[in-house]
């Protein structure tokens, strides 16, 4: 029953691309005035898809559950034999349609991961090895079960938005960490991808789904997913002006004289890490 219950949330995150979640981090963004930036992010990513959850969804067997019945005034009532066994049959005459969206929803799925699919052995490996050869991934080790030990850092010049991750041929769902850029200087800063409760962005509805899967998991014995959670810091730093942001201290100076705003991060985190930064002169 549990494993059903698992999968029924699982569901929804396997058909909405939503399917990396941070486990263990350390990730900073550096924002300066001269238009430079840099961005790291150290630590677990899993890939939902990769997991043994999605093993067990691919495995599941559907079994027949007979719909409630009801008297004419509507209430609850036993189904009779007769109207048990019509909605069997009704059941077994849909046999093909339910294949038929299963294979659709692989398909789809496929699609999701830029063309790797994910009931292959070697999945997880090639998923590596697809990120490895992205700038910026300097390390994308697989530990098992879907779970990835990365290393990543990129900088330059901010003359356009950066979001962070962004895969290849993986459609752009959404992101961990997100810094727009506004015509005026200022640069809006966004961290759903760090916070697992709440509501209001597709990342936290996620990560609370994962967040009850790893409730769940923990009774399901030897051979259950394992399913990381957020924990970790998120570190801005700059030189410009800090219009906003939800740090519980606000911001601090470093040796530079630059401002800091550091987030901690935890499965209890409630509200997504946030700033604007006024980068004009």
């Amino acid at each position: 029953m549990k494993s059903r219950i698992l999968l029924a949330l699982f569901a929804p995150l396997l058909l909405t691309g939503c399917l990396l979640s941070p486990g263990k981090f350390t990730s900073q963004l550096s924002l300066m005035k001269n238009g430079s930036f840099s961005y790291s992010y150290a630590g677990e990513i899993q890939m939902l898809a990769f997991s043994k959850l999605a093993e067990m969804a691919a495995d599941e067997e559907e079994e027949f559950t007979a719909s409630d019945c009801y008297d004419d005034d509507f209430n609850d009532r036993p189904c009779t034999e007769g109207e048990i066994a019509e909605q069997k049959a009704e059941w077994d005459a849909n046999a093909d349609v339910r294949k038929a969206k299963k294979a659709k929803e692989a398909e789809q799925m496929k699609m999701f991961l830029g063309g790797i699919d994910p009931s292959s052995p070697e999945a997880a490996e090639e998923f590596a090895e697809k990120l490895s050869r992205q700038k910026g991934w300097n390390k994308v080790t697989h530990k098992g079960d879907g779970l990835f030990e990365v290393d990543f850092n990129v900088s330059g010049q901010l003359s356009h938005d950066f979001a962070f991750p962004m895969i290849e041929k993986m459609p752009m769902g959404a992101s961990f960490v997100s810094a727009i850029l506004r015509k005026d200087g200022k640069v809006r800063i966004d961290a759903d991808g760090f916070a697992a409760q709440g509501a209001g962005n597709p990342m936290q509805g996620m990560m609370s789904g994962a967040m009850g899967l790893a409730q769940l998991k923990s009774s399901e014995g030897e051979g259950s997913p394992n399913m990381v959670l957020p924990e970790g810091t998120f570190t801005v730093i700059t030189d410009g002006a800090i219009l906003a942001n939800n740090t519980d201290e606000g911001p601090s100076r470093n040796a530079a004289g630059q401002q800091v705003l550091t987030w901690a991060v935890s499965p209890r985190t409630e509200a997504a890490p946030t700033a604007l930064i006024d980068l004009s002169d």
